[in-house]
């Protein structure tokens, strides 16, 4: 019976020989399934002494403090140049207290006399609060007194506002405590509990100073829809009011 024979082994030189090609068949597998990840580790850790140094950083961070201190200079100004001009605004309009020393007995809703003139600084034209919002304006003064024509006034005649509906008006006094509102469009969607203000384009009174709230609405009236106003300011209870004048 023949013996056994054990297979031959490689020859060491052919290992030799071919374990270039297994160690780059191996790279090339591994890049395969690593899809290349530990190359850029690598190229990180080659290109390390190349990197940007602190001074770099340095610059970046100056770079956005400097951003940051232009930005908040500009705010700074802005809001000195808006602080200026409300200032301003303060400045030039000034609010004087004024008693009520009189009515008229047959115009009870039309006029009141004030004890303060132009020496304290009224004028003819100014705007008179009441607590709750406008009540009229000064049409005559003399240096101790001032005579008012309030918005129940027949002859007083003021643009205002709704500010609900964005709706302009016509506010007319008719001899009551409650002024009339005649709406400029044939259809100013107004309801009854609307705030009324001073429009925002009068060149009579300061804009948005409140009037009153609408408590009624005609929509048949011709040419277009009125609606009835109750004032916000107590008119036949004011003893005190306030003069909006502006700077001589």
């Amino acid at each position: 019976m023949p013996a056994l024979r054990w297979p031959r082994l490689p020859s060491l030189r052919l290992i030799q020989q071919a374990a270039p090609w297994l160690l780059l068949f191996l790279a090339l597998g591994a890049i395969r399934f690593s899809k290349g990840a530990f190359l850029n580790d690598l190229y990180a850790l080659l290109s390390r002494p190349f990197w940007p140094g602190t001074a770099q950083e340095e610059w970046l961070r100056s770079a956005q403090q400097l951003d940051d201190q232009a930005r908040l200079g500009q705010l700074e100004q802005d809001n000195r140049r808006l602080r200026g001009l409300l200032d301003l605004q303060r400045s030039a309009e000034q609010r004087i207290t004024a008693p009520v020393i009189s009515r008229e007995a047959a115009g009870w809703w039309q006029q009141q006399l004030l004890g303060r003139g132009s020496l304290a600084g009224l004028q003819a034209g100014d705007a008179v609060l009441a607590p709750g919002g406008l009540i009229g304006r000064i049409t005559q003064v003399t240096p101790t007194t001032a005579n008012v024509t309030l918005l129940t006034d027949p002859h007083s005649h003021l643009g205002v506002w709704v500010g609900r509906t964005q709706r302009h008006g016509l506010l007319t006094g008719v001899g009551t405590s409650r002024p009339v509102l005649r709406f400029l469009e044939k259809d100013p969607q107004v309801r009854p509990g609307d705030v009324v203000v001073s429009s925002p384009a009068s060149t009579l009174v300061p804009p948005n100073l409140t009037v009153g709230v609408i408590q009624s609405v005609d929509d048949k009236a011709v040419p277009a829809p009125e609606a009835v106003v109750q004032l916000s300011a107590p008119v036949d209870a004011v003893d005190w009011v306030q003069v909006l004048t502006r700077s001589p």
